[in-house]
C-alpha cells in the first residue's frame, strides 16, 4: 500500500475508517485492484518509481460528504486529489499530483440540478459528463446545444476548470468562459457560492456572473483552492440552420493576410464556431478532417507534388506554390461555420466572400445551409463537436489504421503551446520546433503543421508526443518535451494546459518578476488551505510544508 507522505499506516488506517463511516464503506477503495484504476492511463512515468500512485479513493454522493472527507482530512494531514471524472487523457487522467494523496472521486454527483431552455442555462454536479448532459437535453426535448470537447466522456465542471475547449460559437467554446456560478467546498469544510449565489435569495446565479465584489472564480480554475461540488453554465439555443463557408487561397503569402481577415471578422462575429485552417496543398489536416486522415491517412496526391513537397523549406517553394495555382489547389483553406436563420447566414456568407476578395485569386465554396435538428446522416459526415455531439472518435489518434502500420502507443501526452495569431508566428513556430524535430529525431513537427483556433485572439499548436510502456522510451520522451517547452518558453510561446508530470516545469516558465505570478499562488494557498489538504503540488502550487528548495 502507498502511504501519504509522513504518514503512519495506524494514522491512515483511522482515517480510512473515518471516510467509510461519511460515505459508506463500499464507497472507500483502498485495494491494489481498485486504486490501480486511477493510474494516468496515459502517464509519461509508467511503472517508474516516480508515477504518481494514489494511496486510496473516496467516492461521495453529496456536498456534506465532501464537507465530511476534507474535515477527516485536516484532522490527520491527508492530502486529497479530487476528480471529476478523470478523464483528461493526455494531460493526466485520475492520478494525483503527488504520490499518496486520496482520489476523491466525484463521479457519482452526476445530477443535474437545473436547467433552463429560456435562459439557455445549466447547473451541475462534478460528475456529469457530456454524454450524460446530452442525453438529459434531448430526452426533454430542450432546444438547447452543448459545446463540447473531443472526447466528450469527460466532465463539464472538470473540462470547464482546466480550461478545457470546444468548437462551436466563440462565447461557448472556451468552458471556463462559459461558466455562470460555483459552489466550492473551501480546504476547510466550509462551503461557499460564488456570484448571485452569495444571496440565499437570488435566482440569478446562472445568469449573472459576477455578483458583489471582487470575481473570484478564476482562481478555482487550474488551482487546488478548493473542490468545486455545483457549476453553472451558459448552453447555446439550437440554432435554426447550420452551413459552412470554404475560402481556399493559392500563394504562400496569402496566409498572413488570410488570418488577419479571419481575425477580423470573428471579432465582428460575422461567422460563429470555431475558425478552421488546413493545407491541402502542404497535406496538414484542421480539426474537421484530423479523425479521417488518422485513420485513412493523407488524401492521395500525385507523384509531382510528393516530389515538391519535399523540397520544400517551411512549407515553401516557387514550384509547389506554381503547381497550386495551375491546379487550383489550395494552399490554405480557411472553413468557417454558421449557426442561425437561413436568411442571416446567407448575409454573413455574402459579406465574407466580399471581404476575403480582397486576396488575390480567392476562391469560395458555400455549404448547402443545413435545417436544424439535422438528420443522423447529416450529422454523421460533420465533425461532431461544431454541432455540440459528443464522441469518442478523437481515439483515433495514436492508433493502428489501414495506413498507419506502426505499434500502438500506450498513450500520448499534449504539448499545446499558445503564440500569437499571426501568419509570422505560425511560420516561426514552423522552423523552430520542426528544426528541434529533426534535431530529437522525434515527429512531433512534420513538413508543415497549422495551429489551431479554439482562443479568439491567440493560436495554440497541439502536437502529442507518444507514450510507451518502455521506461527508456519514456524518459527520452520526456527529456524531449522538456526541451520543447524550454525552447517555447525562450520565444515567449507558454503551455497553456500540461500533464501532472511538467506542471511545475510549466509554471517555472512564467518567471516574470522573480515568479511572481507563483509566489502570489503560494500566498493564497497559504491563507486559505494552510494544512496543503487540497491537491498538493497541482498546477505547480505546493503548500509551504512541501516547498522544496529553488
Amino acid at each position: 500500500m502507498t502511504l501519504p507522505p509522513g504518514l503512519s499506516e495506524q494514522v491512515f488506517a483511522q482515517a480510512v475508517a473515518e471516510f467509510r463511516d461519511a460515505v459508506g464503506a463500499e464507497w472507500v477503495f483502498t485495494s491494489d485492484e481498485d486504486i490501480g484504476l486511477y493510474r494516468d492511463a496515459y502517464s509519461p512515468l509508467w511503472n517508474e518509481p516516480e508515477e504518481r500512485m494514489a494511496s486510496a479513493a473516496v467516492a461521495p454522493d453529496t456536498v456534506e460528504q465532501v464537507q465530511a472527507i476534507v474535515r477527516i482530512a485536516n484532522r490527520h494531514g491527508i492530502p486529497l486529489y479530487p476528480i471529476s471524472t478523470g478523464r483528461n487523457l493526455g494531460y493526466g487522467g485520475a492520478a494525483p499530483a503527488m504520490t499518496g494523496s486520496v482520489v476523491v472521486d466525484l463521479k457519482r454527483m452526476n445530477r443535474v440540478l437545473e436547467i433552463s431552455e429560456d435562459q439557455a442555462s445549466i447547473l451541475v454536479e462534478p460528475g456529469v459528463s457530456y454524454f450524460e448532459a446530452y442525453e438529459y437535453i434531448r430526452e426533454r426535448g430542450l432546444k438547447l446545444w452543448l459545446d463540447v470537447p473531443d472526447p466528450g466522456w469527460g466532465s463539464l465542471v472538470g473540462n470547464a476548470l482546466d480550461r478545457g475547449l470546444g468548437n462551436t460559437m466563440t462565447q461557448y467554446r472556451n468552458h471556463f468562459d462559459a461558466h455562470c456560478g460555483m459552489e466550492i467546498v473551501l480546504p476547510d469544510g466550509e462551503l461557499l457560492r460564488t456570484g448571485m449565489g452569495a444571496m440565499p435569495s437570488a435566482e440569478t446565479w446562472q445568469q449573472y456572473k459576477a455578483g458583489y465584489g471582487p470575481w473570484i472564480d478564476g482562481i478555482f480554475s487550474q488551482s487546488n483552492f478548493g473542490i468545486v461540488t455545483k457549476m453553472g453554465f451558459w448552453l447555446m439555443p439550437e440554432p435554426e440552420a447550420y452551413a459552412t463557408l470554404s475560402i481556399n487561397t493559392y500563394r504562400y503569402g496569402d496566409l498572413d493576410p488570410l488570418i488577419k481577415l479571419m481575425t477580423k471578422a470573428e471579432s465582428l462575429r460575422m461567422f460563429h464556431g470555431n475558425p478552421d485552417l488546413h493545407s491541402p496543398l502542404l497535406g496538414s489536416p484542421g480539426v474537421s478532417n484530423v479523425m479521417q486522415f488518422v485513420l485513412q491517412g493523407p488524401s492521395p496526391v500525385s507523384a509531382e507534388l510528393m516530389g515538391l513537397r519535399q523540397e520544400t523549406e517551411l512549407g515553401y517553394s516557387a514550384d509547389i506554390e506554381a503547381y497550386a495555382l495551375r491546379e487550383q489547389l489550395p494552399y490554405w483553406q480557411l472553413d468557417l461555420v454558421f449557426y442561425g436563420a437561413p436568411e442571416l447566414i446567407e448575409g454573413s456568407r455574402a459579406a465574407l466572400r466580399r471581404m476575403f476578395s480582397a486576396i488575390p485569386d480567392a476562391t469560395f465554396v458555400d455549404s448547402e445551409i443545413l435545417s436544424v435538428p439535422l438528420t443522423d446522416a447529416q450529422r454523421d459526415a460533420i465533425h461532431p463537436s461544431s454541432i455540440g455531439y459528443p464522441s469518442l472518435k478523437i481515439f483515433a489518434v495514436g492508433t493502428r489504421s489501414n495506413w498507419n502500420d506502426a505499434p500502438p502507443t500506450h498513450g500520448h501526452m499534449w504539448f499545446s503551446p499558445i503564440i500569437p495569431r499571426t501568419a509570422e508566428a505560425v511560420i516561426e513556430a514552423n522552423r523552430v520546433f520542426g528544426a528541434l524535430s529533426r534535431e530529437l529525431d522525434v515527429p512531433a513537427f512534420g513538413l508543415f503543421s497549422l495551429p489551431y483556433c479554439f482562443f479568439e485572439r491567440a493560436f495554440t499548436f497541439i502536437q502529442n508526443f507518444p507514450v510507451t510502456e518502455d521506461p527508456e522510451l519514456n524518459r527520452r520522451t520526456r527529456a524531449n518535451f522538456e526541451r520543447f517547452v524550454d525552447v517555447a518558453a525562450e520565444r515567449g510561446w507558454a503551455e497553456y494546459r500540461t500533464p501532472v508530470a511538467f506542471q511545475d516545469k510549466i509554471l517555472e516558465t512564467y518567471s516574470f518578476n522573480d515568479h511572481i505570478l507563483r509566489r502570489f499562488h503560494e500566498q493564497l494557498k497559504d491563507a486559505i488551505d494552510p494544512n496543503g489538504i487540497i491537491s498538493p503540488g497541482r498546477y505547480g502550487i505546493w503548500p509551504a510544508n512541501m516547498r522544496t528548495d529553488r
